[in-house]
């Protein structure tokens, strides 16, 4: 298995790091919440990049990182009345939500081995 990350610093990118508290009951409705939210309005709005959702281990925690194309596209996200619906509805699931804005600095990936025979270009 091939494991590949698209993190990239060099991209001027907003990243969004959004913690939310979550009793261990709530967790997978959560994620489905805000997979569908992304599905259905948050991938549509101008300046969106990517996002994508961690669940943790103790079902405790979801983490939503997503990539917006500048700090002002997020902030007009958080005015659209569809996607503040999508907000509403996953914020009532969770006991604390912590969004905080970032800025990559370095991403390190461990170098693929090419197979014996291959030429490099």
């Amino acid at each position: 298995m091939t494991v590949t990350a698209n993190i990239d610093s060099t991209r001027p990118v907003t990243t969004l790091i959004n913690v939310f508290t979550v009793a261990p009951e709530h967790q997978q409705e959560l994620t489905d919440l805000l997979a569908r939210a992304t599905e259905e309005t948050m991938k549509h709005q101008p300046g969106f990049v990517s996002a994508t959702f961690h669940a943790s281990q103790d079902g405790r925690r979801v983490i939503n990182y997503a990539q917006w194309e500048s700090e002002e596209h997020y902030h007009a996200v958080l005015a659209d009345p569809e996607a503040r619906a999508h907000m509403k509805a996953a914020s009532a699931l969770a006991t604390d939500i912590q969004p905080r804005l970032f800025r990559v600095t370095s991403s390190h990936r461990k170098e693929q081995p090419t197979s014996p025979g291959h030429v490099g270009a």
